[in-house]
């Protein structure tokens, strides 16, 4: 018997994969925050496949998403990647991503953890929402709206209201699976 999933990712196995491993799951490592970060602000514009698609040529090129270093890139290294057909060739967004490692960083130093800045938004738990369909969830939320003007104020680059709902999503800051599919009650 096939488990019913959110409606966005069946038919495509690396959406589905997704989906069932990783969208919604609570992420509390400053690591992966980073990781979901990078590819949400690559995302803007773009469908979430396109990024998911390229993750793998993304964790290459990017250091394995390894912020210290990301910081510390040059103009070489930035001129290398808007060369690499297997990321998202995008100057501003490239550049973004150095900017936005830096106040990471920053970040952590006042916080002691991106993980206890970004989760203290929600007061340490998931928000649980209620959608029968995944098209009733929003693009965004005042919550969003909140961390959003709160990271660009901190120097964080493409880090929009939607692109910051997208990442409390994929990171489980809020539960939007529909109540129907078999990871609602497991996230």
């Amino acid at each position: 018997m096939d488990k019913h999933r959110c409606g966005w990712c069946v038919g495509d196995p690396l959406y589905e994969a997704y989906h069932d491993e990783e969208w919604g799951v609570p992420v509390y490592d400053d690591n992966t925050l980073f990781e979901f970060l990078i590819l949400e602000t690559f995302q803007a514009g773009l469908s979430w496949i396109t990024v998911l698609r390229k993750r793998e040529n993304f964790r290459k090129a990017f250091d394995d998403f390894d912020y210290k270093t990301i910081a510390n890139y040059n103009q070489d290294k930035i001129n290398e990647l808007l060369q690499d057909e297997g990321i998202i060739r995008n100057k501003l967004k490239v550049n973004a991503t150095v900017t936005n490692a830096q106040a990471f960083m920053k970040i952590q130093d006042e916080f002691g953890s991106f993980s206890k800045y970004i989760w203290d938004f929600v007061d340490g738990e998931p928000i649980q929402n209620s959608f029968k369909d995944y098209k009733k969830a929003p693009a965004n939320t005042p919550l969003s709206n909140t961390i959003s003007k709160d990271l660009k104020k901190r120097g964080f680059k493409f880090v929009g209201t939607t692109v910051i709902y997208a990442h409390m999503q994929a990171t489980g800051m809020v539960n939007d699976h529909e109540v129907s599919c078999f990871r609602y009650n497991e996230v």
